[in-house]
C-alpha cells in the first residue's frame, strides 16, 4: 500500500516527484540569486551586534526570517527592549498566518513532518511562487523553499566572513536588494483591481505618514491597504 495521501497521488504521479522538485528549484532561482546581497547584509549585521560566529550562522539557519532578521538586528543595535522587538517582529511577519491559511487546504492531509518542513520554509517567495493552486504540490514547494533557504544561509555565512574583511559593509547599500526582490513578488500577486487599489492606498499612506513623520508608517499603511482591498473584494462578491 502506498504511504502517500490520495490527493498527492492524484496531483503528483510517482515518477514526477524529482521533476517537480527541480522545477521548484529553477522557479526560485531568480529570487534566490537576488537575495544574495540581502543575506550578505544579514550576516554582517549579525556580527556587528556582537553575536558570535556560531550565533550569527544559527540566526540565519534556524530563524530564517529575512526582513525580520534585519529589523530585529537593527533594533538590537538601537538598544530597543525585548518587548519592542517581539511586538515589531510579530506584526512584521503576521502575513505568514494568511499564507498558512491559504495553503492549508492543499497541505493539511500531508504527514506532520511534511507540514512542519513546509511551515519552516514558508516565505513570501514560496507563497508567491505557489499562488497558482496547480503549483501547490509538495515536491515543487520543497524545491522552491530549499533553494531559497540554501542561498540565504550561504549568503549569510559569506556576509559573516566579509564582516571581518570589509569594514562598514552596510555602507554599500546592500539593503536595496530587499526592495528589488519584493517588487516582482508584489506584482505577481496583483491579480485583480481590489489588490491594485489596496497597493496604491498603502503607497499613498506611507508617503503621507513619512511626510508628517508619523510613527509606524509601514505597519499602519499596510493594514489600511489590506482593509481597503478586503472591503472592495467583499463589495464585489456581494454584487
Amino acid at each position: 500500500m502506498s504511504s502517500r495521501s490520495p490527493s498527492l497521488q492524484a496531483a503528483c504521479p510517482p515518477h514526477s516527484t524529482a521533476t517537480l522538485f527541480w522545477q521548484g528549484v529553477m522557479a526560485a532561482l531568480p529570487l534566490s540569486v537576488a537575495v544574495i546581497p540581502w543575506g550578505l547584509l544579514a550576516g554582517s549585521m549579525a556580527m556587528s551586534t556582537g553575536l558570535s560566529i556560531a550565533q550569527a550562522i544559527a540566526m540565519s539557519a534556524v530563524v530564517f526570517a529575512g526582513a525580520a532578521q534585519l529589523v530585529s538586528l537593527g533594533l538590537v543595535m538601537a538598544g530597543a527592549s525585548a518587548l519592542t522587538i517581539i511586538i515589531t517582529i510579530f506584526f512584521l511577519t503576521a502575513q505568514h498566518f494568511i499564507y498558512a491559511l491559504t495553503l492549508r487546504g492543499d497541505i493539511a492531509k500531508q504527514r506532520w513532518f511534511t507540514r512542519v518542513g513546509l511551515g519552516f520554509l514558508l516565505t513570501d517567495e514560496l507563497f508567491a511562487l505557489s499562488a497558482d493552486p496547480a503549483k501547490r504540490q509538495v515536491p515543487y514547494m520543497f524545491g522552491v523553499g530549499l533553494s531559497f533557504y540554501v542561498f540565504w544561509v550561504v549568503a549569510s555565512i559569506a556576509g559573516i566572513v566579509l564582516a571581518s574583511l570589509v569594514p562598514n559593509l552596510s555602507d554599500y547599500h546592500l539593503d536595496f536588494s530587499i526592495v528589488a526582490i519584493f517588487i516582482p513578488i508584489i506584482l505577481s500577486l496583483l491579480k485583480n483591481r481590489s489588490a491594485l487599489i489596496g497597493l496604491l492606498v498603502t503607497a499613498v499612506c506611507v508617503l503621507l505618514m513619512k511626510h508628517f513623520q508619523l510613527e509606524g508608517a509601514m505597519i499602519v499603511s499596510g493594514m489600511v491597504g489590506m482593509l481597503v482591498a478586503a472591503l472592495l473584494e467583499r463589495k464585489k462578491e456581494a454584487t
